[in-house]
């Protein structure tokens, strides 16, 4: 039987029970189609935000010496848990990425970098707190010289700044931020899924160390109606205001609220004009909320998160706005005005001219999402619309693909910055260039290159109409081409913390899939009644799928077929390096369910289900009636469902496929439903596994064939393999 750490029963808990909220919960309809009809041609709030190119979430925004900084969860990979990066600026314009140096738990390999927040203490020091659930849902603190590390622990022996369990048993202690009062003071306000663990928390941090909460108490439930998680402090005037995140930040109910007092213990007496923050009427701004606030002299700022536009399952594909945040007096907070953002005062980039800045833009391919309710191009024209919510992406995560621009007249070009999808992995890529679009030339040769960050800038002097982005591999597995702006500059000039820069990656370029048949497997040629110990996978990958437990051969309706009664086959090699992270892949089954449950029966998996206990790092193939009824990841704010659960003790022929970016279930030749993810599987560890999961989620049924591909099938290809392996024929 599967054993589940400490960690991993605590975080099952908390992200299922958020899924199990009565007022939160997944409906059938919320794992099908999207209604919202989503093109190219909506308006787009504002050409300011989101003001990050790239997928990040719960900001802290901070200004030292000059410098702005974002502090964020990285986001859109294994539940928010990409590497703990920072975002800097000096003109609230051009921002720049940089991955900072964190010491790891003794314990387990730090992975979490959740909800960060730093303060300056009045020792000069930098103290740097986030949360991390991989050792228990602690916040942890670490010290350094300077903004951007490198860091030290506040604890050796990673003791936590706030513990789980503190205040009160059970707390999860996460999303903590810290406020420092007139009189010199430290608070921390801390608390997440709230609504059911009875209120949000506060306490006073030890001046001293700043290492632990000398005393905390809780914020009762009706001081902060509805609330879900990120408490945030700010006074104004003698008033203080207590600012949170209501909704669910799964879906388009999240919003910012706030309350009162005189006090920053409370008690809190709830706002007017309740949420301050909300999703706008036209779904430009979708699920806003995890917040902090910036004032700069007498002005205010809010920054926050919204989902991605068009909006990847679960609502962890986030990207960071800024709006001016006003007041009616020091206690009343107005509606955030999203219709009349200024971030003039703050903006003030003397760059020279983006040359690519509404060029003519042409790729090798690109990705066209086309399902149900969703119909959207992501153009090489984006590329080049200085717009952070819009990116150019390749049809597919086949390599080598480029994007090509025309300056329209032939500049000088001294400098090119591109912004990748992902800011913290590397491409490995080449710009060339030409004047006549006919003779090209190389103005940079990044093929070798292992060093990640945003954006990539790449310095010559030539002169050039043309040019042209060539991306030859990436880090992770199934990263597609994808960029966020590529701008030209005729002129080099200074960027802010010249010296800082990101270290190499020692890990090599992906491997390319094969696109082939890996696993081939079919009960014919085993005698029916007969025990067998093993069965040969014909497929290219080869190996033999062992038999583990009960797994008999016997005919349903005059086919021939492997009878799963609480066994599995299990190859014995490892899960292939091209099955990795986001890589593209189809599993098609012949299957017949005398009995469909709303658990497990599970048809096929190659991840580990619970070692890491984080959304889309498992990956997993079911033929059930409940959330993950066709694909499993976490829970149901991500798995899908079968629209229409196919109808037991008849042979179906089942089909889960991702192409790198839609996830989508064929049910006898036909779409059933699908969805946008992103996909971070992990195999280390793994076992290919036919008939169940490595937790036991157990197939009881009939399977006559199983094929599994490195590479997304279209819809042509899939009713061309249903003719083609009809059992029976």
């Amino acid at each position: 039987m599967f054993q589940f750490t400490n960690f991993q029963v605590v975080l099952l808990l908390l992200v299922l029970s958020t899924a199990c909220d009565n007022n939160r919960s997944i409906s059938k309809e919320d794992q099908t189609f999207s209604s919202i009809e989503v093109s190219n041609d909506q308006d787009q709030v504002s050409d300011v935000n989101p003001i990050i190119p790239g997928w990040f979430a719960d900001p802290t925004i901070k200004k030292f010496n000059g410098i702005y900084y974002i502090y964020a969860t990285t986001d859109n990979e294994m539940l928010a848990s990409g590497a703990p990066t920072v975002w800097y600026s000096d003109d609230f314009e051009n921002w720049y990425n940089y991955t900072m140096e964190i010491p790891s738990l003794s314990a387990v390999n730090l992975r979490n970098y959740w909800a960060p927040d730093i303060i300056k203490g009045d020792d000069g020091r930098f103290y740097l707190y986030f949360g991390n659930c991989q050792a228990g849902c602690n916040i942890y603190g670490y010290v350094s010289d300077t903004p951007v590390g490198p860091w030290q622990k506040l604890q050796e022996d990673d003791t936590p700044v706030i513990s789980h369990g503190f205040p009160r048993e059970g707390f999860p202690s996460l999303d903590a931020q810290f406020f420092e009062d007139t009189n010199g003071k430290i608070y921390a306000y801390w608390g997440t899924w709230v609504h059911y663990n009875g209120g949000y928390a506060v306490g006073e941090l030890d001046s001293e160390t700043r290492s632990f909460i000398n005393e905390a108490r809780n914020i009762p439930l009706e001081q902060t109606p509805q609330p879900f998680e990120a408490p945030y402090m700010l006074k104004k005037g003698e008033k203080y205001l207590l600012m949170y995140s209501g909704g669910s930040c799964h879906d388009e109910t999240y919003n910012v609220r706030y309350s009162y007092a005189d006090s920053p213990w409370g008690p809190f007496t709830p706002g007017d004009n309740n949420p301050v923050l909300s999703t706008t009427e036209d779904g430009n701004v979708h699920g806003p909320g995890h917040h902090s606030v910036l004032k700069e002299g007498d002005d205010y700022y809010i920054a926050y998160h919204k989902h991605d536009y068009p909006m990847t399952r679960g609502g962890l594909a986030r990207q960071i706005c800024v709006d001016e945040l006003h007041f009616e007096n020091d206690s009343t907070l107005p509606k955030v005005k999203r219709d009349k953002t200024s971030l003039s005062k703050l903006r003030t980039s003397k760059l020279p001219e983006d040359l690519a800045h509404n060029a003519t833009a042409t790729a090798s391919s690109s990705y066209h999402l086309e399902i149900p309710g969703m119909d959207y191009t992501f153009s090489p024209s984006q590329a080049v619309d200085k717009d952070n919510a819009t990116m150019w992406k390749a049809a597919s995560n086949d390599l080598p693909q480029s994007l090509e621009i025309d300056l329209g007249a032939v500049y000088p070009v001294k400098r090119i910055a591109t912004s990748f999808e992902f800011a913290s992995y590397y491409y490995q890529y080449q710009i060339e260039y030409s004047t006549d679009g006919k003779k090209w030339k190389l103005f940079t040769d990044r093929s070798n290159n292992r060093i990640p960050g945003s954006p990539m800038l790449d310095d010559g002097d030539v002169a050039a109409r043309y040019l042209k982005l060539k991306v030859l591999a990436t880090e992770k597995t199934g990263l597609f081409t994808a960029v966020w702006n590529l701008k030209v500059y005729s002129e080099l000039f200074e960027i802010p913390l010249p010296n800082l820069k990101n270290k190499a990656s020692s890990n090599p370029p992906a491997p390319k899939a094969s696109k082939q048949q890996l696993v081939d497997l079919g009960a014919e040629g085993l005698v029916t009644g007969k025990p067998f110990a093993s069965v040969k996978n014909t497929g290219t990958y080869g190996g033999n799928f062992i038999t583990n437990g009960s797994v008999t051969i016997a005919e349903a309706n005059g086919i021939k077929a492997f009878h799963f009664k609480g066994g599995a086959l299990i190859l014995d090699k490892p899960v292939p390096e091209t099955l990795a992270w986001n890589a593209a892949f189809t599993v098609a089954a012949w299957v017949k369910n005398p009995e469909v449950s709303n658990e497990d029966e599970c048809l096929a998996s190659w991840c580990d289900r619970y070692k890491f206990g984080l959304a889309n790092s498992y990956n997993a193939f079911f033929y059930n009636s409940g959330n993950y009824g066709a694909a499993a990841h976490l829970d149901g704010h991500f798995d899908m469902g079968y629209k229409s659960v196919p109808e037991a003790d008849i042979w179906h022929h089942l089909v889960l496929t991702f192409d790198g970016v839609t996830e989508r279930i064929y049910v006898d030749g036909k779409l059933d439903n699908a969805q946008m993810m992103t996909l971070s599987s992990q195999i280390e560890s793994a076992k290919m596994i036919i008939g169940s999961s490595d937790a036991g989620e157990a197939f009881s049924g009939y399977l006559a064939s199983l094929k599994f591909y490195d590479r997304g099938l279209n819809e042509n290809e899939i009713q061309e393999l249903l003719k083609q392996t009809q059992p029976g024929d």
